[in-house]
């Protein structure tokens, strides 16, 4: 039986489980060996990270072609019009790919979101907004570039769900075993 724990990654963590240059990784938070993660969240992105000693699912939950859902609360600069809503919900030119279409709608804050410490920066004449973007893909960087892209770029970043699993209940740099999915 496969093993699968869900981590909630907190911001300056790395993705990896080998440390680099005194930063904090996900040895620190899971002393747990031969899990790998199937996906990455970037140094200065928060939330769902899925460690996996499953290569199959590894490879399930992190390509494309499988067409895992992922969910990501994006704090955004401004207050996205739309415009700029449609242009994320039909993909967008990011240069070196086009993001594939995707769900993106304007939400309220989390009510579960926990404080980030450094707190984002907050300008007092310029609101921000909270969204939901759920995609199938995960490129580097996408969802960033995706919203500076429209114009709005992101603050802070948190991915809230892969497939079925959420990081309801979890606090930062905490994780629980889960049951691995049916094939």
């Amino acid at each position: 039986m496969a093993r699968v724990i869900l981590v909630n990654k907190p911001y300056g963590v790395l993705c990896q489980f080998s440390a680099q240059a005194g930063r904090a990784c996900l040895k620190d938070l899971v002393p747990v060996s031969g899990v790998y993660p199937a996906g990455r969240l970037d140094l200065d992105s928060e939330g769902l990270v899925v460690l996996t000693d499953d290569g199959a699912l590894q490879a399930r939950l992190s390509h494309p072609r499988h067409k895992a859902s992922k969910v990501y609360w994006v704090q955004v600069d401004g207050v996205p019009d739309s415009d700029a809503l449609r242009n994320l919900r039909l993909g967008l030119d990011l240069g070196d790919f086009h993001s594939r279409p995707c769900k993106a709608e304007i939400i309220d804050e989390p009510e579960s979101l926990w404080r980030r410490e450094p707190a984002i920066r907050i300008r007092q004449n310029v609101p921000t907004t909270w969204l939901r973007i759920e995609l199938i893909e995960g490129k580097n960087r996408q969802v960033r570039r995706m919203t500076a892209k429209v114009g709005h770029p992101t603050l802070r970043l948190i991915r809230a769900a892969i497939g079925c699993w959420t990081i309801e209940g979890l606090a930062p740099g905490t994780w629980r075993d889960v049951a691995a999915p049916e094939r």
